[in-house]
């Protein structure tokens, strides 16, 4: 268990409010928008109005008793930059913040952000993998060249074994696991047999998924 300070409640804030609720971490929850706070307190542990930029009203918080900081603020870049650079110079031991170009990306790398997340980007990045194939149902980028995809059966593997489809023999592509009734399995063997109502997870070079699944 965790305890997160989220900065900002925009629908991008709150979304990562409700998940980190369901994964039972302990969040402090911060917007200047007294609404947006009043909507979130069901979900959060704690939460509180206050501007984020004002280092007086960040000090209280105690930054340095948590385990992460995200930074959601989405429609004031400036602020956004401002209170990374503040949570970093007040000692947060992680500052994640959000992008919505590449440029703003360096400037929070270089003025305190651990790390950053773009979610225009990565969701245009998996809605171009989505549907440029017929199986592909999830996809996770593990790094520039590797990613996990989730992907429907086809049908031409129907009833066969791993063994038998020798898709890392041929593509040098791995399955790590299948889901079936909405449940992962990872005690995958080369005697795995596939069917129609299972999908499969497949870790392997991009280029190689793309291949195999004939991704255009």
């Amino acid at each position: 268990m965790k305890s997160v300070l989220l900065i900002g409640l925009g629908r991008f804030g709150r979304h990562i409010a409700l998940k980190l609720n369901d994964l039972n971490h302990h969040v402090m929850a911060v917007d200047k928008n007294e609404e947006r706070v009043n909507a979130i307190l069901p979900f959060v542990t704690n939460a509180q109005i206050g501007d984020s930029t004002n280092e007086e009203f960040l000090s209280e918080l105690g930054i340095r008793n948590f385990d992460a900081c995200i930074v959601a603020i989405g429609d004031d870049f400036q602020n956004s930059l401002e209170t990374a650079s503040l949570l970093k110079e007040l000692g947060a031991r992680k500052v994640i913040a959000r992008a919505s170009r590449g440029v703003q990306e360096k400037f929070l790398l270089r003025n305190g952000a651990d790390e950053v997340v773009y979610p225009e980007k990565q969701l245009a990045t998996w809605t171009a993998i989505r549907c440029t194939s017929d199986h592909v149902l999830d996809y996770i980028e593990l790094d520039d060249d590797y990613s996990i995809f989730e992907l429907t059966i086809p049908a031409d593997w129907c009833n066969k074994t791993i063994l038998q489809l020798r898709i890392r023999e041929k593509y040098g592509i791995n399955i790590v696991g299948i889901k079936e009734n909405g449940k992962l399995n990872m005690n995958v063997t080369p005697d795995t047999i596939l069917n129609s109502d299972k999908s499969i997870f497949v870790l392997g070079k991009h280029k190689a998924v793309q291949k195999c699944f004939h991704m255009k």
